[in-house]
């Protein structure tokens, strides 16, 4: 069987048909990396960091933490799962600037979310036109564990049917280490541009990533996105 972990709140899929036995294992948080970009602003930070949100989650019986990243001033990405069953959305930035919520909307289709902030988002990347390939090396940058900003680096392994959704189709496999509190980070290529989003992990540390074709597409289509409401 082949156990997922959602990275938010910690919530586990049901059991899938896989290669091997596997459980849920806890693993260390990832240690952040030098970034390699350059574009350093004055604090040391680079582009990739600064669009870098935490998220958090303030359920009506729930707390949870998860990641998200802008893609304009006032827009960010993460999972649908980060923003569910939520009463208040708390959003910080990289500095430890907060930063407030006007509205939040999720995707059927895939595990997305587009939330609107009223206060400007410090950077925002660009979308990659294509998603990478097997053996194209992938950047993760997020906030694990609701802790530290972290940067991780890995490779895709290949694509997979969306465990979760498998209407989607093809999601992309990567060995970027990530955690719970990783969901919605974004996951970037060598030039900094988007090219997936991470939803999930599984026991043996290979981590899901809606890839960077489907956030495009639903991103053209305004109806794809539902407004959330409050849980309370």
């Amino acid at each position: 069987m082949l156990g997922l972990l959602l990275l938010a709140g910690c919530g586990v899929l049901p059991a899938e048909p896989g290669a091997v036995p596997t459980d849920l294992v806890p693993s260390d948080a990832p240690v952040p990396t030098p970034t390699s970009s350059g574009n350093l602003s004055p604090d040391g930070f680079d582009s990739a960091q600064r669009m870098a949100v935490r998220i958090r989650n303030v359920g009506c019986d729930s707390l949870s933490t998860g990641s998200g990243f802008a893609i304009d001033e006032t827009t960010l990405i993460t999972n649908r799962h980060v923003v569910a069953d939520s009463a208040d959305l708390q959003l910080s930035t990289y500095d430890g600037r907060d930063v407030a919520v006007t509205a939040s909307a999720t995707a059927a289709l895939a595990d997305l979310a587009v939330v609107r902030t009223a206060d400007p988002l410090p950077s925002a990347p660009g979308l990659a036109e294509a998603d990478p390939g097997p053996g194209d090396e992938v950047t993760v940058v997020g906030y694990p564990q609701g802790g530290a900003l972290t940067v991780t680096t890995g490779q895709v392994i290949g694509a997979t049917t969306d465990p979760l959704n498998e209407n989607l189709g093809q999601v992309l496999v990567t060995n970027a280490e990530v955690e719970p509190g990783s969901s919605g980070s974004a996951v970037l290529d060598a030039s900094g541009r988007v090219v997936g989003v991470v939803y999930a992990k599984n026991a043996t540390g290979q981590s899901f990533v809606v890839p960077v074709s489907t956030l495009r597409q639903l991103l053209a289509d305004e109806a794809s996105f539902t407004p959330t409401t409050s849980c309370g």
